[in-house]
């Protein structure tokens, strides 16, 4: 197998041209309350013509809440649609305009309570990228100060704390199947170990209070 071509300096144009599919028309299949489901035609790098089928998603924000003795603070939650309640860390989507790193914040006060003082941006997760535009950015956070959670009307989480064996142990087992938790899981291991960096931010001045009103 051949090297990947390297693109030239100002020819950004040009990347994986040999390999992207472009865009024909495009139509509507149907628009919810936040998602929309559409269809492409597309050409093909060979020329050829095909369709396809996405969800269209505003994106969302996931959070690695840590604890000052170590452990990670995850929830359980029914998630409909694969019929069975999940663990996870604490995530939600991102409104119209949001800054990810305000989402996050408000995100993990309003699903466990917590705030934290300092925050720091890990990554991007592309969930679902053959059916999906949906990109999770993901955050740690530390410092954390307890209370109350603010959960939606209808929305149901039971909080959860374990330390990074004790997670890891369950993603082992096979009993963690959410991929922006395995993902998360992973950046923690290799955080910890001095594989990957982190860098650490203050919570932004007020931000919680705002938040809470």
């Amino acid at each position: 197998m051949s090297a990947p071509r390297l693109p030239a300096d100002g020819d950004d144009a040009l990347i994986d041209g040999h390999l992207r599919e472009h865009r024909q028309r495009s139509e509507l299949l149907h628009k919810g309350n936040f998602l929309e489901v559409r269809r492409d035609h597309v050409r093909l790098p060979d020329g050829a013509t095909a369709t396809r089928e996405y969800v269209v998603h505003p994106g969302a924000v996931a959070i690695v809440p840590l604890l000052d003795d170590g452990r990670v603070v995850l929830e359980r939650q029914f998630r409909y649609p694969v019929g069975q309640v999940m663990l996870e860390i604490p995530a939600g989507k991102i409104d119209a305009g949001e800054p990810t790193l305000q989402c996050a914040m408000r995100e993990l006060l309003e699903e466990t309570g917590y705030s934290a003082q300092q925050w720091a941006r890990a990554g991007l997760v592309h969930n679902a990228a053959a059916y999906s535009t949906e990109i999770i950015e993901i955050w740690f956070a530390r410092g954390l100060s307890g209370g109350a959670q603010q959960l939606d009307p209808g929305e149901f989480i039971e909080l959860c704390l374990m330390n990074e064996a004790e997670l890891d142990a369950h993603a082992a087992a096979g009993e963690i199947s959410d991929v922006k938790t395995l993902i998360a899981l992973m950046w923690l291991q290799k955080w910890r170990a001095g594989h990957w960096t982190l860098d650490w931010m203050q919570a932004p001045a007020g931000t919680t209070a705002i938040m809470a009103r």
